[in-house]
Protein backbone atom coordinates (compact mmCIF):
# COMPACT_ATOMS: atom_id res chain seq x y z
CA UNK A 1 0.00 0.00 0.00
CA UNK A 2 1.22 3.48 -0.86
CA UNK A 3 2.54 5.41 2.13
CA UNK A 4 3.15 9.13 2.42
CA UNK A 5 4.93 11.72 4.54
CA UNK A 6 3.56 15.26 4.56
CA UNK A 7 5.42 18.44 5.47
CA UNK A 8 5.24 22.20 5.13
CA UNK A 9 2.43 23.26 7.41
CA UNK A 10 2.59 26.14 9.84
CA UNK A 11 1.00 29.29 11.19
CA UNK A 12 0.25 32.06 8.74
CA UNK A 13 -1.84 35.20 8.67
CA UNK A 14 -4.89 35.49 6.48
CA UNK A 15 -3.85 36.33 2.94
CA UNK A 16 -0.55 34.54 3.32
CA UNK A 17 0.83 31.48 1.55
CA UNK A 18 2.17 28.05 2.38
CA UNK A 19 3.51 25.18 0.30
CA UNK A 20 2.88 21.63 1.42
CA UNK A 21 4.88 18.62 0.25
CA UNK A 22 3.98 14.96 0.15
CA UNK A 23 6.57 12.26 -0.51
CA UNK A 24 5.10 8.89 -1.45
CA UNK A 25 6.64 5.45 -1.27
CA UNK A 26 5.41 2.15 -2.64
CA UNK A 27 4.08 3.65 -5.85
CA UNK A 28 6.15 1.59 -8.28
CA UNK A 29 3.93 0.87 -11.25
CA UNK A 30 1.02 2.74 -9.69
CA UNK A 31 -0.48 5.27 -12.08
CA UNK A 32 -3.44 6.33 -9.98
CA UNK A 33 -3.87 9.93 -8.97
CA UNK A 34 -2.54 11.56 -5.81
CA UNK A 35 -4.35 14.12 -3.75
CA UNK A 36 -4.73 16.29 -0.70
CA UNK A 37 -7.43 16.20 1.94
CA UNK A 38 -8.00 18.24 5.08
CA UNK A 39 -9.77 17.85 8.38
CA UNK A 40 -10.82 20.88 10.38
CA UNK A 41 -11.59 20.63 14.10
CA UNK A 42 -14.94 18.98 14.65
CA UNK A 43 -15.43 18.22 10.97
CA UNK A 44 -14.98 15.23 8.73
CA UNK A 45 -12.02 14.86 6.43
CA UNK A 46 -12.72 16.43 3.05
CA UNK A 47 -11.09 16.23 -0.36
CA UNK A 48 -9.16 19.35 -1.41
CA UNK A 49 -7.19 18.71 -4.60
CA UNK A 50 -6.12 15.87 -6.88
CA UNK A 51 -3.73 15.39 -9.76
CA UNK A 52 -3.51 12.81 -12.50
CA UNK A 53 -0.19 10.99 -12.44
CA UNK A 54 -0.35 10.37 -16.19
CA UNK A 55 -1.27 13.72 -17.70
CA UNK A 56 -1.05 16.15 -14.79
CA UNK A 57 -4.66 17.25 -15.00
CA UNK A 58 -5.90 18.71 -11.75
CA UNK A 59 -9.19 19.03 -9.89
CA UNK A 60 -10.21 20.91 -6.77
CA UNK A 61 -12.99 21.40 -4.30
CA UNK A 62 -14.82 24.62 -5.13
CA UNK A 63 -13.73 26.43 -1.95
CA UNK A 64 -10.04 26.43 -2.96
CA UNK A 65 -10.27 26.96 -6.73
CA UNK A 66 -8.16 29.92 -7.80
CA UNK A 67 -6.19 29.90 -4.53
CA UNK A 68 -4.61 26.44 -4.28
CA UNK A 69 -2.48 24.71 -6.89
CA UNK A 70 -1.51 21.04 -6.82
CA UNK A 71 1.56 19.91 -8.73
CA UNK A 72 3.80 16.87 -8.92
CA UNK A 73 7.30 15.62 -9.49
CA UNK A 74 7.07 12.13 -10.96
CA UNK A 75 10.75 11.40 -10.49
CA UNK A 76 10.50 12.10 -6.78
CA UNK A 77 7.02 10.58 -6.31
CA UNK A 78 6.12 13.85 -4.65
CA UNK A 79 3.14 16.13 -4.86
CA UNK A 80 2.90 19.71 -3.68
CA UNK A 81 0.06 21.97 -2.65
CA UNK A 82 0.70 25.67 -3.10
CA UNK A 83 -1.81 27.56 -1.00
CA UNK A 84 -2.23 31.27 -1.61
CA UNK A 85 -4.60 33.86 -0.17
CA UNK A 86 -5.20 31.62 2.82
CA UNK A 87 -8.32 32.16 4.89
CA UNK A 88 -9.08 31.27 8.51
CA UNK A 89 -11.50 28.62 7.24
CA UNK A 90 -8.53 26.84 5.63
CA UNK A 91 -7.28 25.98 9.11
CA UNK A 92 -7.05 22.19 9.30
CA UNK A 93 -4.75 19.23 9.36
CA UNK A 94 -3.81 18.54 5.75
CA UNK A 95 -3.36 14.95 4.67
CA UNK A 96 -1.98 13.50 1.48
CA UNK A 97 -3.07 10.28 -0.13
CA UNK A 98 -0.75 8.67 -2.61
CA UNK A 99 -3.35 6.53 -4.33
CA UNK A 100 -6.74 7.93 -5.16
CA UNK A 101 -9.32 7.16 -7.82
CA UNK A 102 -11.60 9.86 -9.14
CA UNK A 103 -14.98 8.64 -10.32
CA UNK A 104 -18.19 10.43 -11.12
CA UNK A 105 -19.51 11.70 -7.82
CA UNK A 106 -16.73 10.30 -5.68
CA UNK A 107 -12.99 10.50 -5.04
CA UNK A 108 -11.84 7.32 -3.38
CA UNK A 109 -8.65 7.24 -1.28
CA UNK A 110 -6.89 3.88 -1.45
CA UNK A 111 -3.47 4.61 0.04
CA UNK A 112 -2.42 4.87 3.66
CA UNK A 113 -2.80 8.18 5.48
CA UNK A 114 0.23 9.99 6.78
CA UNK A 115 0.43 11.91 10.03
CA UNK A 116 -0.76 15.06 8.32
CA UNK A 117 0.59 18.57 8.59
CA UNK A 118 -1.13 21.32 10.58
CA UNK A 119 -2.10 24.56 8.87
CA UNK A 120 -3.33 27.41 11.04
CA UNK A 121 -4.52 30.65 9.45
CA UNK A 122 -5.00 33.55 11.81
CA UNK A 123 -7.39 36.41 11.07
Amino acid sequence: QVQVVESGGGLVQAGGSLRLSCAASGRTGNTNDMGWYRQAPGKEREFVAGISWSDGSTYYVDSVKGRFTISKDNAKNTVYLQMNNLKPEDTAIYYCNGDIIAKVGAIIPLGSWGQGTQVIVSS
